[in-house]
């Protein structure tokens, strides 16, 4: 199944439905609109090179259908992040996949003053181009029965390349993630059945789709099931968005924790009374904040875990299957191994692994690295990075990525592990990230960074309680705020380099 066909099928269906509720610009688009909008773009974009086609734009009705049209169009958009570095991500992505043209917002550009990079085509200027020939041409179209639409429009296999999105980046260089349709829909449907949503549904649309949690849950599945998104700009504006949840009546929302704690300051009592799915992923959701939701919302976060390389989702909770601390069962579709990081054999029940994935929702590969690719999967199983273990009752539980454990004496130490001790400890306002820094002496050492001075001996005292003397941080370093990426996830190197140039200027 191609997902921009998928698309045409849906409008078809629900043509006087509200396909989007755009608050960033005020505008609400029904599915027939949304049709005739991406049938007029298609036929501009169509007049740019073959092949690529970058993407920078917030979420909003112009991002949906520029996403739409570059596919019906016959190209495949490039996801390009810009919360940070934005100008600096767009040349990177033109080198990296060798493109040139990159449809942004003159608006996006000013605000978040990136300067222009050639390439860069304006949406304002190419709307200002639609004449009442090109609506009446689109509104004709979309006015055709949906095979005659289909057939008018890129047809192409379900294997084909949907997107490339880039990796955050938090650990080292972007690789460029080519997902197909294929990978996409395998989640969509998969996940379907795991919340059975239906076209009733009012997903808040609020997660950048330059990240792979905002592709799928917040495009991709509403699309695919005649629902309205409800797209907001800026997920950082937690009073905000609760006032669109409540207004809107918002029935499914995702989000990283981060988020979800900025919501949950920011709420009043009502503010997510709709809500009947709550989904947490992209890093740990911590007991605190599933406690304080259910405290004053009476909702239940459901912690789900992905990457972007599996589209994303690999297991979730859900409200009839949900262990909280767990990241949930797998779901249809998808195989998880649990595979022991030296000797390679299947874990035990308990035991801690590496996390491998295999299904149709793992991706095509990394774009024009052979070799990553390679390294990441073997004979079908996606290696994710990730530790975790299986319990008896078959709930994953993830412990951190490999490369945020630390080999102290022999004995692995997960970074992980620190910072739940820690974290419980701290107030709730508080935030921490225990990283790992090279020592002369050592070879290397545990700290742990907080965004608010603390008493140390006395948390380092009841640390020691629940942790081993190898795994007790030996310094704390005070940062006002956590660099986090624009998907909201936390920026571990970038405060590993911050906390190693603090200790190296004392």
């Amino acid at each position: 199944m191609l997902l921009h066909q998928q698309f045409v099928r849906t409008a078809k269906k629900y043509e006087s439905k509200l396909a989007i509720a755009d608050r960033t610009l005020n505008r609400r688009v029904t599915y027939k609109r949304a049709l005739i909008g991406s049938l007029i773009l298609s036929r501009k974009f169509s007049g740019y090179d073959p092949g690529f086609l970058g993407i920078m734009l917030p979420n909003s009705a112009g991002s949906v259908l520029s996403i739409l049209a570059t596919l019906m169009s016959g190209r495949v958009p490039v996801m390009i992040n810009y919360s940070t570095g934005a100008a600096g991500n767009c040349e990177f992505a033109q080198k990296k996949c060798a493109f040139k043209t990159i449809i942004t917002s003159r608006a996006l550009c000013e605000k978040i003053n990136c300067r222009h990079v050639e390439g860069m085509i304006y949406l304002e200027d190419v709307m200002k181009t639609v004449g009442l020939l090109d609506k009446i041409k689109a509104a004709f179209t979309a006015g055709l029965p949906t095979e005659r639409i289909l057939k008018g429009i890129h047809q192409g296999d379900e294997n084909d390349t949907l997107l490339i999105l880039f990796t955050s980046g938090s650990e080292k260089e972007p690789k460029g993630v080519q997902l197909t349709h294929r990978n996409i829909c395998q989640n969509w449907e998969s996940l379907q059945k795991a919340f059975s949503f239906t076209s009733e549904d009012i997903f808040l649309g609020n997660l950048p789709y330059f990240h792979v949690f905002g592709q799928t849950a917040n495009l991709w599945v509403p699309l695919a099931e005649g629902m309205t998104i409800v797209t907001y700009a800026n997920p950082l504006d937690f009073k905000t968005i609760c006032d669109i949840v409540r207004e809107e009546r918002v029935t499914l929302m995702a989000g990283t924790p981060t988020f979800f704690w900025g919501y949950l300051r920011n709420s009043k009592p009502g503010d997510f009374a709709t809500c009947r799915i709550m989904l947490s992923g992209a890093d740990k959701c911590p007991d605190a904040l599933r406690k304080s939701f259910m405290d004053q919302h009476g909702k239940v976060l459901l912690e789900a875990y992905g990457t972007t390389e599996t589209s994303p989702a690999i297991t979730v909770n859900t409200p009839e299957n949900n262990r909280p601390g767990s990241v949930g069962r797998p779901i249809e579709g998808v195989q998880v191994r649990l595979e022991n990081y030296e000797t390679e054999k299947t874990c035990a029940v308990g035991e801690i692994g590496k996390i491998l994935v295999k299904g149709d929702n793992v991706m095509k590969g990394y774009f024009d690295d052979f070799e990553q690719t390679s390294l990441s999967i073997r004979h079908g199983w996606y290696d994710t990075g990730d530790m975790g273990y299986v319990d008896a009752d078959g709930y994953i539980w993830h412990v951190g990525r490999l490369k945020r454990f630390l080999k102290v004496g022999g004995e692995m130490v997960s970074l992980i592990k620190v910072e739940d001790v820690l974290e419980k400890l701290l107030p709730p306002d508080v935030e921490c990230c225990v990283v790992e820094v090279p020592d002369a002496l050592r070879g290397a050492r545990i700290v742990a960074a907080i965004t608010q001075a603390i008493d140390e001996k006395a948390t380092l005292k009841k640390m020691s309680e629940q942790l081993p003397n190898i795994a007790m941080p030996s310094k704390f370093v005070v940062m006002p705020e956590l660099p986090k990426a624009g998907s909201g996830k936390i920026d571990f190197r970038t405060i590993t380099e911050r906390v190693r140039d603090i200790i190296q200027a004392k």
